[in-house]
Parts: C-alpha cells; structure tokens; sequence
C-alpha cells in the first residue's frame, strides 16, 4: 500500500498498482501545465470521499511500498486519462483487459 501525499498535509493509501498508473497521468498532465481535480474514496480510514484541486505549484509525492515496479497496462493508463479529462476530474476508474503491460519506468536518480 502507498501514500500519495499532496501540499505535505493531505495523504491518501493507495495500492502501489493503482498509485503507479496514478502517477504515469498526474505527471503527463502537470508536465503539460494542466490542472485537474482527483477524488477518492477511503472507507477502510472512514473517510469516506476526498477531492483535491491537482496543480503544478503544490507538491505532490508519491511513496510506493513494494520496491518492485508493477507492469503498466496501457488500456488502463487511458481509462484513467479519459477519467481525468472529464468534468468530474481524475477518479480510478476499474482496470480494464491489458492491451500490452510494461514495466513502470524507473526514476532517475
């Protein structure tokens, strides 16, 4: 389970396979200058519901617990492209069948 923790003072646990994917479109749409909402549901912390306003000013760090790379499936990377796209903002949307998996890239160090 992994942490991504935004502006230092909100935190959400994510499964590392879920955050990986999270990660690949977050950064291609900050790379682009585009900002986007994200929401997701926490009920194991009852929670519930949480959305944020992602923007590229505000940090953003992703902490993965397994220090294996999951493989991408691409069809999903679009899933959730359309997702964060939408009026509604980035939400993780079911995986669907891969189209072709990969290796997460490996930060450079």
């Amino acid at each position: 389970m992994g942490t991504l923790t935004y502006d230092s003072k909100v935190t959400a646990s994510i499964d590392d396979r879920i955050l990986a994917h999270l990660q690949i479109v977050m950064m291609a749409k900050l790379r682009r200058g585009e900002s986007f909402a994200f929401t997701w549901s926490e009920k194991s912390n009852g929670l519930g519901r949480t959305t944020i306003w992602i923007h590229s000013a505000i940090s953003l760090t992703f902490q993965y617990y397994g220090g294996k790379s999951p493989l991408i499936n691409s069809a999903w990377i679009q899933a959730l492209v359309r997702s964060s796209n939408s009026v509604a903002g980035l939400e993780i949307v079911p995986e669907p069948p891969a189209t072709a998996a990969r290796p997460a890239p490996e930060p450079a160090v």
